[in-house]
């Protein structure tokens, strides 16, 4: 039979991780083997009903009907739920991440840490023309990072001087203390403030990086720019970002690139667009113009002879080069015919004359013309049936 983890602590099923902690709090005050000492199975109890309740896959399962603890080597009561820092977790929602709690009281600590870390990594953002994007460039970059100290070559000392162990820790790195509490006794470990963690200062620092090891530089230094490369992606130099504390090794830099709006093309990924207004003879009669293209010279789009308004025209192969196959995308040529506001006598006789040989006349679209040429009749249809 499944346990009641509700129960135990003395909360409702539906009840927030509040009034969980809440409840769990009060029990633990009254139950823990510094004030009850007759009571350590109940502790354990409450324990294992919080660490269950707050562990939200383990909740589900408690709310299906189950039970998280009942399979094989799941420990129960019995001290499964101190199991692989149960009891350590749930200390640490009270006292946080930070070293506080029963963690510290029950095993020793992490020790110094090296004083040698790796780097951080660096971002530079570059702007590209639309050409350049297309082509691939060679692009010269400034970088601002830390570099390796000349001076000390890393060791943060000057001279012959050596590090030396830290008086406040004794090398350990960290400093522990025993406070009071609801619980009884807490042992709390956190970082040594001389050391900062490291376990030994540098009486002796390097005159030019302070005992850091590194210091500040800005270096001009080229990057070599992808064919096909687009907003927002980044080309990773590896080793070329920060150089750690203590000389550790450098992170990677990262040159991310802008593209600047071209006067002509609009980009979707490996796709162009651009516009072409067509007076509208050209469009009746069709015929043809050259479009200048980013890699190729020009590119001939034909306009069809009765050519609608909105017509788009595709050039396979006349796009953007795609980024790792290197194959070339589509250049949409979107048709706007122009109608013109202002005839002189000549175009006007011209139009006239084709009116009478046309014999066309205004047309009111029905429903069976509209929906068969797609036009407005069709578009107001469907966008009203969809009220």
């Amino acid at each position: 039979m499944a346990r009641d983890y509700y129960g135990i602590l003395g909360v409702a099923k539906g009840a927030s991780d509040q009034e969980i902690k809440r409840a769990y709090r009060k029990k633990a005050r009254e139950l823990h083997p510094d004030v009850n000492p007759g009571e350590e199975e109940r502790f354990k109890e409450v324990s294992t009903a919080y660490e269950v309740l707050t562990d939200p896959e383990k909740r589900r399962i408690v709310d299906a009907g189950g039970d998280p603890l009942a399979g094989p080597g799941a420990g129960g009561f019995s001290g499964g739920g101190f199991a692989g820092g149960g009891l350590g977790d749930v200390f640490e929602a009270f006292f946080g991440s930070g070293g506080g709690g029963f963690g510290g009281g029950f095993g020793s600590g992490r020790g110094p840490r090296s004083r040698v870390q790796p780097g951080e990594p660096a971002l530079v953002a570059v702007e590209l023309d639309l050409e350049e994007c297309a082509a691939g460039i060679n692009k010269e970059i400034t970088v601002d990072t830390a570099i390796l100290c000349d001076l000390c070559k890393g060791s943060g000392t000057h001279g012959d001087s050596k590090p030396t162990s830290c008086d406040t820790c004794k090398g350990q790195g960290e400093i522990q203390a025993v406070q009071r509490s609801f619980l009884g006794q807490v042992m709390t470990v956190r970082e040594c403030p001389t050391c900062h963690g490291v376990g030994e200062v540098i009486p002796d620092p390097c005159r030019k990086c302070g005992g850091d090891g590194r210091v500040r530089s800005r270096r001009t230094m080229t990057v070599k720019i992808p064919a096909g490369i687009e907003s927002g992606m980044r080309v990773r130099l590896s080793g070329q970002g920060e150089i750690g504390p203590g000389g550790g090794p450098a992170g990677d830099l990262y040159v991310e690139v802008t593209e600047r709006q071209h006067e002509v093309f609009v980009r979707d990924k490996d796709d162009l667009h651009c516009t072409i207004r067509v007076p509208i003879a050209d469009a009746a009669l069709g015929n043809e113009i050259d479009v200048d293209t980013i890699l190729d010279g020009t590119a001939r789009v034909t306009i069809a002879p009765g050519t609608q308004p909105g017509h788009v025209v595709k050039v396979r192969g006349q796009g953007m080069p795609h980024l790792n196959t290197g194959v070339r995308g589509t250049l949409h040529a979107h048709l706007e015919v122009v109608v013109p506001s202002k005839l002189d006598a000549a175009q006007t006789d011209a139009l006239n004359r084709f009116r009478e040989a046309s014999a066309d006349q205004p047309e009111i679209v029905t429903s069976a013309t509209g929906a068969a040429s797609g036009g407005l009749f069709s578009r107001l249809r469907n966008a009203f049936a969809g009220r």
